[in-house]
């Protein structure tokens, strides 16, 4: 179906349904009636296949101790896996976690020590460098080069940084999270490659695997180097950024290493929340089966506000930058030309009332940034962009 199409069937105004996007922004931003923009999950209604393989489980009206079936959850993830991502897996070597995030906690408990070295390329995703503080381990940042809006890794201070801390472990965002990279085989090889001299273990998050755009393609961390990297990898994915399912807290943690299999399984006996929720079973199962469609069928959508969130950019603050969506479904904007780092909060927020993830969040080198969802209808997007075009030209008229 066309876009609209699309939107007129799955776009559903979330407010008032406890949704953190849309039913905490006064907590989160000091203003209740807001433009949402921020946390990245979706205003659209998951495929209908998952809605009646949910429905069909509450009809069944018993809700007991559940666990998923080998032959129909684990095959349909695995599925999806060879043939989206040429990855073929076992169900031996996949565990359950709640989450991405949690299974990022569990991974540097079972892997690491207190006081080990972890590098992270920044900006990213703000709850890896929480998770390497929180457990007390020593961050490093490696921060991406911008070159007008594209960003690169500085593979030398990479592998200088690795070599001077004796980093640990590399937390890796494939795509990465905010910058709308999507990494290339050579880049993921060169990463790899400095890992393996330095005896580095891989923790990729790839949980934004399925949106990538036009002729961009996603490298599953498995295949780099003819797989030569799997035994010092662990691949961390969700069917919840795919298909809108994060409220049903189920993951996979990919680990094909028997050792580190055996540490994590190790490690796991520690933590008590290691069974899924019988609804994260039942949808995650029909997503993987009988969503393709309709994730094919969303991307159009998001891209599509993209392109028309781009040139009205280009067209309204022509000195903006606007990093181009190689994947994820988050645009990433420098506004630096016209704010400064300490109004910008204050003219997007407060004056504006969008709510976004501020750029600050993700690194201290991106202090005038801001990161907007684009899963949501052309509507809220042109409405946000009106929001803040017109505080922003208010004071730099064109």
């Amino acid at each position: 179906m066309n876009t609209k199409e699309f939107t007129d069937m799955y776009y559903t105004d979330r407010r008032g349904t406890g949704c953190c996007k849309w039913d905490d922004l006064q907590q989160q931003f000091g203003h209740s009636e807001m433009i949402a923009m921020w946390v990245a999950d979706m205003d659209f209604r998951v495929p209908q296949a998952v809605t009646e393989a949910l429905a069909e489980r509450v009809r069944q009206g018993v809700f007991g101790y559940t666990i998923p079936q080998p032959s129909s959850y684990l095959k349909a993830f695995c599925h999806w896996e060879e043939h989206r991502h040429g990855v073929i897996l076992s169900p031996e070597q996949i565990r359950y976690s709640p989450g991405v995030v949690s299974a990022i906690h569990r991974c540097i408990q079972a892997f690491t020590e207190e006081n080990d070295s972890i590098i992270i390329n920044t900006p990213v995703y703000y709850p890896f460098a929480r998770a390497v503080r929180t457990l007390r381990r020593n961050l490093i940042c490696n921060e991406l080069i911008c070159t007008e809006g594209k960003y690169t890794i500085d593979m030398a201070a990479f592998e200088a940084q690795i070599r001077e801390n004796s980093v640990r472990m590399f937390i890796l965002c494939s795509p990465h999270n905010p910058v709308g990279r999507v990494w290339r085989w050579e880049e993921l090889e060169t990463l790899f490659a400095i890992c393996a001299k330095y005896d580095v273990m891989i923790l990729s998050d790839e949980i934004h695997q399925d949106f990538v755009y036009g002729a961009h393609r996603h490298t599953a961390s498995f295949l780099v180097g003819e797989c030569r990297y799997k035994d010092r990898l662990v691949l961390l994915t969700s069917a919840s950024k795919t298909f809108n399912l994060a409220g049903l807290k189920n993951a996979f943690v990919v680990i094909p290493s028997d050792d580190l299999r055996r540490r994590f399984d190790e490690f796991s006996l520690t933590v008590s929340d290691n069974e899924g929720c019988i609804f994260g079973y039942t949808a995650t199962e029909a997503a993987y089966r009988y969503g393709e469609e309709w994730l094919t069928d969303l991307k159009a959508v998001i891209f599509e506000n993209y392109e028309y969130a781009s040139e009205r950019f280009q067209k309204e603050l022509p000195q903006a930058v606007v990093s181009p969506l190689e994947g994820t479904y988050l645009m990433w904007v420098d506004l630096g030309a016209y704010v400064t780092p300490e109004t910008i909060e204050e003219v997007i927020r407060d004056r504006a009332l969008v709510a976004v993830d501020f750029g600050s969040w993700f690194s201290d080198s991106c202090p005038t940034c801001i990161r907007l969802n684009l899963a949501t209808s052309m509507e809220h997007v042109k409405n946000a962009l009106d929001a803040i075009f017109r505080q922003i030209l208010s004071a730099h008229p064109l």
